[in-house]
């Protein structure tokens, strides 16, 4: 084929749609309009630049819709640009994604951070951590003061992501609606706690660092990290950057699925080079957060089991009090003693 054809294929063919003739299947809850994720089996692809472009996060590689046919099918690229071809006019079967809001340039990431103001109690954002994430209040209290949480338009919460030098450079956006990174933003790292300490514990979403945070409990010398779900040059930079503390704790509470455990072998290879320990937290659900409310649910199933309990005993109670005390009768049914059953001589 000739470039302005090739070129052409590219403009009318969806890596999605590759992906979907390939069995793959999409994961709605963990994709955003801007990085797509589907699944088959435990192989993973992400589509991004609005179906033009393509990863696999569990490997280096990526490209455009010819090398994802390359990489899917292992042909050459005439092959592939032919397997393309085929593919003209192909429609998706997912709805086309919508964002809730209104997608704008930005130009001063660090400006529009500053004019949203903090959550609140009854607040949108505070909604939603609380009762739709189970985060405890305390923990939403701590990313407050720490300046690392935003109310997003629509109900939603905004987690900051800081560079080396304490500066917002992007936010993971989570919303009953909505999921997705700041537009014109970078994923560097969400961090919760003390910038010194001994032991980083790196999640994928900052969701699931505050739930880590909220399951272990106080801990003065642990700085729960999240990566947004990625693994940028600024990420690997910025964990990189941190290892080289002495006397470091590197622990991978990433997910317990494939992606997550390539991400806590990534974490193994830098505390090597850097010479820290290093461990591995895998949750018992899929990811922390599923933990937390697992443990939550449990612990009100519990409660109200408890409440219950006390209830019948109460009742139990009130009814043994009311035939202890009740008047005896005899066969007549006269009360005892009375002076309606004694007879005279």
């Amino acid at each position: 084929m000739k470039r302005e054809e090739l070129e052409a294929l590219r403009a009318k063919v969806s890596c999605e749609a590759v992906l979907e003739q390939a069995g793959y299947e999409i994961d709605l809850k963990e994709s955003a309009r801007r990085a797509v994720k589907y699944r088959r089996g435990g192989n993973i692809v992400i589509v991004t630049h609005d179906g033009c472009g393509w990863f696999d996060p569990l490997s280096d590689e990526k490209g455009d819709i010819f090398s994802l046919v390359m990489f899917l099918d292992r042909i050459p690229f005439p092959h592939a640009a032919e397997a393309v071809a085929s593919l003209v006019g192909f429609k998706l079967s997912r709805p086309e994604w919508r964002s809730s809001w209104p997608s704008v340039p930005v130009k001063d990431i660090g400006d529009l951070w500053r004019s949203r103001r903090s959550p609140s109690p009854g607040s949108g954002a505070w909604r939603y951590l609380r009762w739709a994430r189970w985060i405890p209040t305390a923990i939403a209290r701590q990313a407050i003061r720490e300046d690392v949480l935003r109310e997003g338009p629509f109900g939603s919460m905004w987690a900051a992501h800081v560079d080396s030098e304490g500066r917002v450079v992007g936010w993971e956006e989570r919303g009953p609606d909505w999921r997705g990174f700041a537009t014109g933003g970078s994923k560097v790292l969400f961090r919760l706690g003390p910038s010194d300490a001994s032991r980083l514990c790196v999640t994928e979403a900052a969701i699931d660092a505050m739930s880590l945070a909220a399951l272990e409990g106080p801990r003065e010398q642990t700085l729960y990290l999240s990566t947004g779900g990625g693994w940028s040059p600024a990420t690997n930079a910025a964990l990189a950057e941190l290892a080289v503390r002495p006397g470091l704790t590197l622990v991978a509470a990433t997910d317990a699925n494939p992606q997550g455990d390539v991400y806590a072998e990534r974490l193994r290879a830098l505390a090597e080079a850097y010479g820290c320990d290093w461990q591995r937290l895998r949750p018992p659900a899929e990811d922390w957060n599923g933990v937390l409310q697992n443990r939550e649910r449990e612990k009100r199933e519990r409660k109200t089991e408890r409440n219950n309990e006390a209830c019948r005993m109460r009742a139990g109670r009130i009814k043994g009090g009311s035939a202890r005390h009740a008047p005896a009768l005899d066969p007549a049914g006269h009360e005892a003693g009375s002076a309606k059953g004694v007879m005279k001589d």
